[in-house]
């Protein structure tokens, strides 16, 4: 009999997928999922809540969720399967509904920050090329990285590989700008306890962490690959963690480099705020080849990210439709590439329709910063969501163990559980319209677990029973 929960079960009996993700590529993959889903679109935004210390709300935030990380870490070296977070939920409470919840948030998180990705992309595109409307190229983002996805996580994870240096050398140019504009004596060190703030300095904080927290959010889509990864009681946690901690460190120092370089106000006005950091003028060179240069590395940044994403949708849809919450065409590869062609066509549609409703209302004058409020959107779905796992690994402990296992420090998921529940309330109460989005969002979950309930016997083997997929 198949032993379900073991590494060596998944990979002979289960699996669909191939191991083919290094170590070293899980790390740059972590490293360049985080890295580009924050620093090059919302660093104006957070500068804009807390002012010119804003750096402080992304250490606040990198801290929280590395620990949060860590308890993704512990889990995926018990259950190496797709499916993150939904899966660990899954196995800890064997509640349908739950799981169902879960896998409609994580799901209906990667819709949203895709959208708000693909359309801060756009904002940088415009820099290089201003002739197309910025919905289509956010639509032609999307298109692209599911074509690119299509063909194979090995492709999908080296194109990983390359955006992700590319990505670090243009926040290398943000540090370097900033080191030479402090050395010339014209940088005020007191930026950077300039709490610029109307109201109490820790609400702005906590505002500014809500927002910076976007920024770190991606680290969970590696979970999803984790049926695809080679070793992953080895690899895990040590590419998961330290991608994470390496990510933090750079996002924290550009984040002091743009406080030095560019006013706050004016950073949180930007559409585009890491580009009026190479634009000050310190480099010798020209400034207007310096802008294309770094617009080209931001929107490398941005589709690293955004095609981790789209690889995390379709990874959620698979393996939750193996587990049986979601229709099972889903979980069908196609027979060379062994991608999950469905479950990527069905992700990509509902980002485009995220990008074109968001667009359809600004054109009616609904005056939305998409960017902002799909980012707000995503916040509250992954909170709820890294509680949950957070919860999880504590209820799992003591199950599928073995000495492989990697076991995380009881105080700090405390301390990350308490953090992720303070954020998530905070997030709520300060922006209560995002909550029609992801009512929005949960209802497109809802039919897809309508339609498993309503036709998902008709796909299940003889005797197989309802949430036993590895029955069949």
């Amino acid at each position: 009999m198949t032993d379900t929960q073991s590494p060596e079960g998944v990979d002979r009996e289960e699996s669909g997928l191939k191991r083919t993700i290094t170590g070293r590529l899980l790390f740059f993959y972590v490293l360049g999922d985080v890295l580009g889903s924050g620093i090059y679109v919302l660093i104006g935004a957070v500068a804009g809540e807390v002012g010119g210390a804003f750096w402080v709300a992304f250490l606040i935030g990198v801290s929280i969720a590395t620990i949060t990380g860590a308890a993704y870490a512990e889990l995926v070296t018990k259950f190496p399967q797709a499916a993150g977070a939904a899966l660990f939920v899954n196995k800890a409470f064997k509640n349908r509904i739950l799981t169902f919840l879960v896998t409609v948030s994580m799901l209906s998180a990667c819709f949203a920050a895709s959208g708000s990705l693909a359309t801060g992309f756009a904002a940088y595109f415009d820099t290089v090329w201003s002739l197309p409307p910025a919905i289509l190229v956010s639509l032609g983002l999307i298109v692209l990285l599911t074509i690119v996805n299509y063909l194979g996580i090995t492709e999908s994870v080296l194109a990983n590989l390359v955006m992700t240096i590319v990505e670090v050398t243009g926040l290398v140019v943000v540090l370097l700008i900033a080191v030479v504009h402090t050395a010339e004596g014209d940088s005020d060190l007191g930026t950077l306890t300039d709490f610029s703030t109307q109201g109490n300095e820790i609400f702005a904080i906590v505002a500014g962490v809500a927002l910076a927290f976007f920024a770190m959010t991606g680290f969970e889509n590696a979970a999803n690959i984790a049926e695809e990864v080679v070793d992953p009681a080895k690899h895990f946690p040590r590419a998961l963690v330290g991608g994470m901690v390496a990510a933090g460190v750079i996002y924290v120092l550009v984040a002091m480099s743009a406080s030095l370089v560019v006013d706050a106000k004016e950073l949180a006005s930007s559409d585009a705020p890491l580009l009026d950091v190479v634009e000050s003028g310190v480099l010798p060179i020209s400034v207007s080849v310096l802008s294309i240069v770094f617009a080209i590395i931001a929107m490398t940044a941005i589709t690293n990210t955004t095609l981790v994403s789209v690889v995390t949708q379709s990874r959620i849809l698979y393996g939750m439709a193996r587990e049986d919450v979601v229709p099972g065409v889903f979980a069908k590869t196609h027979e060379r590439r062994r991608s999950p062609v469905a479950a990527l066509l069905f992700a990509g549609a509902v980002v485009c329709a995220l990008l074109l409703v968001g667009w359809a209302l600004n054109e009616t004058g609904a005056g939305i910063d998409v960017v902002d409020r799909l980012a707000t959107v995503t916040v509250v779905f992954t909170l709820f969501i890294y509680s949950l796992v957070i919860v999880a690994a504590f209820k799992l402990r003591g199950q599928a163990e073995t000495e492989e296992n990697y076991h995380a420090p009881t105080a700090l998921l405390l301390l990350g559980l308490l953090g992720n529940a303070v954020l998530l309330v905070y997030v709520v109460v300060d922006d209560p319209g995002s909550l029609l989005w992801v009512a929005g969002l949960l209802a497109l979950g809802v039919v897809l677990f309508l339609l498993e309930y309503a036709f998902g016997s008709r796909t299940r083997a003889d005797g197989v029973e309802r949430g036993r997929p590895d029955a069949g």
